[in-house]
C-alpha cells in the first residue's frame, strides 16, 4: 500500500477545496459588489426622480392657484 504524506494530503486539500471555495467567495464579492453599485444607482435615479416630481406638483399647485386666482378677477369684474 502506497504511503500518503502529509504534503499530498494538503496539497489536494488545496486544490480540491481551498481554491474553489475562495474562488467561490471571491465571485460572490464581486457579484454583491455590482448589486451594491446597482442599488446606489437606482437610489440616486428614484431621489432624482422624487425631487422633479414634487418640483412639478409645486409648479403645477402654482398654476393652479394663479388661474383660480384670474377666475376670482374675472368673477368681482363681472360683478361690477
Amino acid at each position: 500500500m502506497a504511503e500518503v504524506s502529509f504534503i499530498d494530503v494538503a496539497q489536494f486539500i488545496a486544490q480540491w477545496v481551498i481554491l474553489p471555495v475562495a474562488g467561490f467567495v471571491w465571485v460572490m464579492h464581486k457579484t454583491q459588489q455590482d448589486h451594491a453599485t446597482k442599488l446606489a444607482v437606482l437610489e440616486a435615479v428614484h431621489a432624482a426622480n422624487k425631487e422633479a416630481h414634487d418640483r412639478e406638483f409645486k409648479e403645477m399647485r402654482e398654476n393652479f392657484k394663479a388661474v383660480l386666482s384670474k377666475l376670482d378677477s374675472i368673477e368681482q369684474g363681472m360683478r361690477r
